[in-house]
């Protein structure tokens, strides 16, 4: 479980084929405390493995399913990446809960300034946009984000001067793929009415089953 508070940032140092799967490579990362082997981090919103790491420099290996479903499989050699570690209990619970499973991917359509503030809008399936509600939160590269608009087949965000500068999107182009993790609560509200297989099954009796009060009355 994440934040989608970006810790630190690294780039893409190579991607080595390992048999069925792809061994990324990632380098320069500055952390608090050394990487332990088998522990967790989000690569752009990807929760991954540490395989193998020395110095500041730590390997994970993607399988078919993480390529096929994230952008990470085709980042250019040298790209920044978004870091973040495992959140641990206790720490303080900033931006909101992030699983590191990637829903699917966007595409970036415009960047540009709106004051002192910079608005994102991102290409999108509607299947993934029907899992973003009105305000709610979305991971976009690991970003923790407030969704500001949402339509038929794009999202919105804003991004303060600081998220900018202190990750990956200040390397961010115009028709650049991103991941995509919608809002937890969000899709498993959407999954529970249907919405995921875009049919609507909901009744008296399974509302009250899914303990939602009806008539003022929760049974």
């Amino acid at each position: 479980m994440f934040t989608g508070l970006i810790e630190t940032m690294g780039r893409l140092a190579g991607r080595e084929p390992r048999g069925e799967s792809i061994r990324l490579i990632v380098e320069g990362g500055h952390w608090s405390a050394p990487l332990v082997l088998g522990e967790s981090i989000a690569v752009n919103g990807v929760c991954l493995t540490v395989a193998e790491f020395e110095g500041a420099r730590f390997a994970a290996d993607l399988l078919d399913t993480t390529l096929a479903r994230t952008a990470l499989g085709v980042k250019p050699l040298g790209s920044l990446l978004n870091l973040e570690r495992a959140l641990r209990v206790g720490d303080r619970m900033g931006g909101h809960f992030v699983t590191g499973h990637v829903d699917g991917t966007g595409t970036i359509e415009t960047i540009q300034p709106t004051g002192p503030d910079w608005l994102i809008r991102v290409r999108a399936r509607a299947a993934l946009l029907r899992e973003m509600p009105p305000r709610g939160s979305v991971a976009l590269d690991g970003i923790s984000l407030t969704l500001a608009e949402t339509g038929s087949d794009f999202f919105e965000v804003h991004l303060i001067p600081h998220t900018l500068r202190n990750t990956a999107l200040s390397d961010a182009r115009p028709g650049d793929p991103v991941n995509l993790e919608t809002d937890l609560i969000g899709k498993y509200v959407a999954h529970l009415l249907g919405e995921a297989s875009g049919k609507t099954s909901v009744t008296l009796d399974s509302l009250r089953q899914a303990g939602f009060a009806v008539n003022g009355v929760a049974e």
